[in-house]
């Protein structure tokens, strides 16, 4: 492919709800670029984006997937993401570094909980956009209605630049509202579209909407709208002039219909793109700070600057090794030299820089400013790491991942394979940033969290495939604890005469409750060696010994004092392992005295939610037990905040999805300790003496 320059490429990324025929579109105009010889189908499991094992025996996209194509002399790389909640990592990287987005709305279901979210997205970062109405050619498809429910949910800016030539199955072109022409496919392919006159039975209808158009054209730019207000009529370039302007401020939103499936109405979305969303040069100075100094700083999008790129994807291979995919900002990155990680501080070696197209990667000298490639078995480099220029440091503001909110805990099938499955989960880790692992010290479990059960299911069946390694996924482990809620003093002996040196071990101690969160307090009361200075450790060793195992189901005690008052020894047969069995002894008894209770972890719970939601969202926290503590507006949503039980959480995310149509968010993180109802706790120690019975047998 030959070298673009930052005015001739077009980042674009194909953003909706799962199922509106990404994939489809991004194979169109493939085809029609002239890339691929043959329209590749996600229900044949034959397309360039959709090419991991798991896409395609799933029939969705599970990772966003690039490929340049080129369209009137302009470079168009275009990247393809999932639709699905599960994988939104994929979409807001991708965001990340695209200058221009292709929303697509199905043309039956029109807006859907997806299609908002990524536009809430796109308006995070500003990106200019154009929406496709797809599948025109499905049964039931209605372009009228879909552009009220587009202009319902997004405003007035969402404007019609077609108008569809037939609908359904008799779906076969489009009308131009610049052009005023009517475009149609007959050839089978749609590489060969026909130019021709506005159908009779359309005329009303698109003059219509082609004076709303001109309106629009002219509001963007003053000396088009004062040739407006004068009577004069627009040509088709200045309209186009104007409609850039509108575009690239956001207060313009093209609308296209096509049947990507069918190849239809392709080509005039390839020249949308080329004419209306905007090329690197178009948005200027990238921003970031000079990583020493923290000062803010930028860099110009060409090839002349000094050499700047963001890191948005890592993709992990057990053969080829850590693939690193990366956005140049500024200058150009060549095969073969040194760059520096400013981020890590590092220099990083730079072996053949690739451009990627789907799975195949084509080696190139050098990647230029505004264009995306990859290089593989980077040492140190990661997602959100800026490579740069050692003597022109510059660091990029990382994209910012949401937090995981389904856990499972996971173990190997096949013992022996721990250290494996932690060098494996560690590479996903660095693949998917919103992967998360963690060891649980108390429950002794491998905690894995990501966005959804699908998200977890397709991570284990990469963890098997790629890595070999075969796991089982269970609900975690809640780790409740045991405290105390009463004072009480006890006496602990222990003496053992066998014949030669016995063991002789005497302590007295004061058990009471500590303030929560305090978890634990020695203290030595003890006078006149009672108990020898030498023994006074092993006695606090055996308490906190028996604190990892509490009286009621066997969890840990936190949140005691325990004072070594009084005591007695032997001179000869006294020892540390005495002193520690009866400190041990001791608190076990104490603890039975001292009214025990059962502890279980708290979470503070914030729940984003559109106001429709707000009853069934409430009411389903108090039955898991939560508290609402607190409720506030933010955006067109409401914040729900609340106290809930680990327990009664554990597939929240499922739950939460169900009640809301997939609408409602939360975040989740650990608040405190609390004393378990009763009747709660009733169930747990009887199931925890369940379990000890039927491992003793």
């Amino acid at each position: 492919m030959k070298r673009y320059g930052a005015d001739t490429i077009k980042n674009v990324g194909l953003i909706s709800h799962g199922g509106a025929g990404k994939t489809s579109l991004a194979e169109a105009m493939l085809f029609d670029c002239g890339v691929t010889e043959r329209l590749g189908r996600t229900e044949d499991g034959n397309t360039v984006m959709d090419y991991d094992p798991e896409e395609i025996r799933r029939k969705v996209s599970i990772n966003t997937s690039i490929a340049p194509a080129e369209w009137s002399g302009v470079k168009i790389n275009i990247l393809d993401t999932p639709g699905y909640f599960d994988f939104v990592g994929e979409v807001k990287s991708a965001l990340r570094v695209v200058d221009g987005a292709i929303v697509l709305a199905d043309a039956v279901a029109g807006v859907e909980v997806g299609t908002e979210l990524v536009w809430q997205y796109a308006d995070e970062r500003r990106t200019p956009r154009i929406v496709v109405v797809n599948k025109m050619d499905r049964e039931n498809a209605n372009f009228d209605a879909v552009l009220e429910s587009l202009r319902k949910s997004f405003g007035k800016k969402v404007i019609p630049f077609q108008v569809p030539i037939g609908q359904e199955a008799s779906f076969r072109g489009v009308v131009d509202l610049v052009e005023m022409k009517g475009i149609t496919y007959e050839d089978g392919e749609g590489r060969n579209p026909r130019s021709g006159a506005v159908p009779a039975e359309l005329q009303r209808r698109v003059e219509e909407l082609r004076a709303a158009l001109i309106e629009s054209a002219a509001e963007n730019d003053d000396d088009l709208l004062m040739k407006y207000l004068d009577g004069g009529e627009l040509a088709p370039e200045e309209m186009r002039s104007g409609i850039r302007k509108g575009v690239l401020s956001g207060k313009v939103v093209p609308v296209f219909c096509a049947s990507s499936g069918r190849n239809i109405g392709i080509q005039p979305i390839l020249d949308a793109v080329v004419s209306y969303l905007p090329s690197p040069a178009d948005l200027g100075e990238a921003v970031g700070f000079n990583p020493k100094t923290r000062e803010q700083c930028a860099r110009v999008p060409g090839n002349d600057a000094p050499f700047s790129a963001l890191v948005f994807k890592t993709m992990a291979d057990p053969y080829v090794g850590r693939l690193t995919v990366f956005r140049v900002y500024s200058g150009v990155l060549k095969s073969d030299s040194q760059v520096l990680n400013t981020v890590k501080d590092r220099t990083e070696r730079i072996g053949q820089v690739f451009l990627l197209k789907g799975k195949q990667q084509e080696a190139v000298p050098e990647i230029g400013a505004g264009d995306i490639g990859a290089v593989a078995k980077l040492q140190e480099t990661t997602t959100n790491d800026t490579l740069s220029d050692a003597a022109n440091p510059i660091a990029y503001e990382p994209t910012e991942f949401p937090a995981p909110i389904f856990s499972v805990a996971v173990q190997p099938k096949s013992k022996g394979d721990e250290d494996k499955i932690s060098s494996s989960l560690a590479r996903m880790t660095e693949e998917d940033p919103t992967l998360r692992v963690e060891r649980n010290p108390q429950t002794l479990q491998t905690i894995l969290s990501g966005m959804g059960e699908l998200h977890l299911d397709v991570v284990t069946e990469r963890l098997k495939r790629k890595f070999g390694v075969d796991v089982t996924l269970d609900t975690p482990k809640v780790p409740y604890k045991e405290t105390i809620k009463g004072t009480t003093k006890v006496e602990g002996k222990h003496k053992k005469q066998t014949g030669g040196r016995g063991q002789y071990g005497h302590v007295f101690l004061e058990i009471s409750p500590l303030e929560p969160g305090k978890e634990f307090e020695f203290v030595d009361k003890i006078f006149g060696g009672a108990v020898p200075r030498q023994y006074i450790p092993a006695v606090e060793k055996g308490v906190r010994e028996a604190m990892q195992e509490g009286v009621l189901a066997g969890y840990p005690v936190t949140d005691v004092r325990v004072t070594l008052y009084d005591g007695s020894y032997h001179p000869v047969d006294s020892s540390e392992m005495a002193f520690k069995i009866a400190a041990s002894m001791a608190f076990k008894k104490g603890c039975l005295e001292a009214r025990p209770v059962m502890l279980e972890p708290i979470m503070k719970v914030e729940v984003m939610i559109p106001d429709q939601f707000m009853g069934d969202v409430m009411g389903d926290l108090n039955k898991k037990r939560g508290k609402i503590v607190g409720m506030e507006p933010r955006g067109s949503s409401q914040v729900i905040k609340a106290l809930a039980p680990l327990a009664e959480m554990a597939r929240y995310a499922i739950d939460l999805r169900s009640m809301t149509q997939g609408r409602g968010t939360y975040t989740m993180e650990f608040s405190h300790y609390e004393e378990v109802p009763v009747n709660v706790a009733e169930a747990l120690i009887e199931q925890a003496r369940k379990e000890k019975e039927s491992q003793a047998k």
